[in-house]
């Protein structure tokens, strides 16, 4: 008995641990009942918890010897009241999942779960497919390290995008449907309010073990903050005629949006365990994540699922020179020369390919699919016609953010005569050639326009004539302070991801100013906000109005943040007009 007395002693923070993930469980109720079989008084999953944790412990209950064991290990767990124990203990050690019990690392006030299954890994027979349900798993799974990342190429560092804009070399995986989540919540009844990040990556590439994407900092504002995975490239966007008709109705090619959607349901149905409000959820993306926010805006599968909307560097409700507008047959028909191509002659086939030699024969341009089921028309028909999910949204873009051509001056008036014939006239007054200097300054900014501006302009204009879907637009102009060549980047494109989400600390060899720790505490401050309430002012902060199409108001983020009028509306009108024809 004294190895029993002592082995309970020392567990008995585990096993309430255990009973505390189950809190539904009537403690008084198993007492009274403790001359019955352990496996009808306690449900699978606290067996499962003790049997991982406290194997002692679990042989007694097996012999049913439940007096003994139940008995002290009650005792132990029953100095303070069930409900306090509830309510006011670590709550978050050891959080149920529909799919099973996780544990996350706990740092300071923040407990990170990091790599939590929301999906069947798409491998073998589920590659192409939409995601399936993940399986149940017995005890309690660790969930301290994130995933793999999506099946993509090695990240190579470029440009200005060093390690911390950039997945890890390994993991990479084509099982990769995995989320992470930051909370701080005192009790389980917190409902803090959720944001679900969207990583970017043109379609091709990202994950959320990007350093930049780290979400302790935005979860000690009291918010929850939720990362999730999804498949990219082929992987993400392949179409083809034979996996529509084994989708039966539900098209072929949308999986990566068939991943968020999956993920925005797991949000929905479990992050109450995690102290989030599942009523109160806001999405959030950059590039080709703020692309899949517009999409999964615009589609109806997605109705219920968040409140709100965060989009930065991208939409799909203009035409975008980088990304063609796929229709289901296009894409299938794309997806039938790559199948030829690569020698398979059937999904069996297709689906045994090496997942290394998919990304060989597979290679294309993928992006979202106007699928009739995911996206039922194209997103720019679906906002025109307005049949969108009305919510909230902040969007906007970068003073920078890729660059342009070169061309010096004439060679580009040359080109603006050809392109524009006789608006070309007009459209070097927005854009500008009296000197090569200048020509270049007018090429940086007709790309930024063209790829992301005029789309987020024509997004803004349309929000803004529903009053249940205020939009409050901002321009990210800050230079991140840089040394040597890297200066010549400026605000570059994902430059303000970092600021917006207060982890200024993961940017390698930047010296900052106090002026970017004072500019990225205003913006992760705004942003918090609104994904509380939708409404991104609030005390301390300098009012940032509603965007419309009579004032033009924006807040411009730069060492010393305003409020102005749209910067080059004209300009923008002038390209939305064109891009419309």
């Amino acid at each position: 008995m004294n190895v029993l007395t002592t082995t309970i002693n020392t567990t008995a923070t585990t096993f309430t641990t255990c009973l505390i993930a189950f809190n539904h469980f009537n403690l008084i109720n198993s007492v009274n009942h403790l001359t019955k079989p352990a496996i009808l008084i306690f449900p699978k999953q606290i067996l499962d918890c003790v049997k991982s944790t406290q194997p002692i412990i679990y042989s007694l209950l097996m012999k049913k010897q439940l007096k003994i064991a139940l008995g002290a290990a009650m005792l132990a767990a029953s100095v303070i009241s069930y409900s306090f124990i509830v309510n006011k203990a670590n709550f978050l050690a050891v959080v149920p999942t529909e799919a099973g019990l996780v544990s996350g690392v706990k740092s300071g006030e923040i407990t990170a779960y990091k790599g939590i299954p929301f999906a069947a890994p798409p491998v073998g027979d589920l590659r192409w497919k939409a995601p399936q349900t993940a399986k149940h798993w017995d005890g309690v799974r660790k969930c301290t390290a994130f995933s793999a990342s999506a099946m993509q190429a090695k990240p190579v560092p470029f440009m200005v995008y060093t390690s911390e804009f950039l997945i890890p070399e390994a993991p990479i995986s084509e099982d990769c449907l995995y989320l992470n989540v930051w909370t701080g919540a005192k009790t389980k009844t917190d409902k803090r309010a959720v944001f679900v990040w969207i990583y970017g990556g043109g379609f091709t590439s990202g994950g959320t073990a990007c350093p930049i994407y780290d979400g302790e900092a935005m979860a000690k504002k009291g918010i929850v903050f939720v990362s999730i995975n999804y498949r990219v490239g082929a992987f993400g966007f392949l179409a083809h005629p034979e996996l529509t008709k084994e989708a039966d109705g539900k098209a072929s090619g949308n999986y990566a949006l068939l991943d968020q959607i999956a993920a925005l349901k797991w949000v929905k149905r479990n992050i109450a365990a995690f102290g989030g409000d599942p009523g109160n959820v806001t999405i959030g993306g950059q590039s080709a994540g703020s692309m899949s926010v517009n999409c999964l805006v615009a589609s109806p599968l997605t109705k219920g699922l968040f409140n709100r909307a965060v989009a930065e560097s991208g939409s799909l409700v203009a035409k975008n020179p980088l990304l063609a507008s796929n229709t289901l047959q296009s894409a299938e028909e794309q997806g039938s020369k790559l199948a030829e191509k690569a020698g398979a002659k059937t999904l069996a086939e297709m689906r045994a390919m090496p997942a290394e030699e998919v990304m060989k024969k597979f290679q294309g341009r993928f992006a979202p699919i106007a699928d009739g089921y995911v996206l039922p028309e194209s997103v720019a028909d679906i906002f025109a016609a307005n049949k969108q999910n009305h919510v909230a949204l902040i969007t906007g873009w970068n003073y920078d953010e890729f660059g342009g051509q070169s061309k010096n001056k004439e060679e580009f008036k040359k080109w603006a005569e050809t392109q524009y014939g006789a608006d070309a006239e007009t459209f070097l007054k927005h854009f500008p050639a009296g000197t090569d200097e200048q020509a270049k300054e007018s090429q940086d900014k007709l790309a930024r326009d063209q790829i992301f501006a005029v789309a987020g302009f024509k997004w803004a204009a349309l929000q803004s004539k529903y009053a249940n879907s205020p939009v409050y637009v901002y321009n990210f102009d800050r230079k991140v302070p840089a040394e040597g060549d890297m200066k010549k980047y400026g605000a570059f494109h994902t430059a303000e991801v970092p600021y917006m989400l207060d982890n200024l600390k993961f940017l390698n060899n930047r010296p900052f100013e106090p002026a970017d720790r004072a500019l990225a505490k205003l913006m992760s401050g705004y942003w918090v906000n609104f994904i509380k309430t939708g409404n991104p002012n609030g005390a301390g902060l300098p009012e940032w109005p509603k965007y419309n199409t009579t004032n033009y108001k924006i807040k411009t983020f730069d060492a010393k943040s305003t409020t102005e009028t749209l910067p080059d509306k004209e300009g923008l009108a002038f390209l939305l007009s064109k891009t419309e024809k």
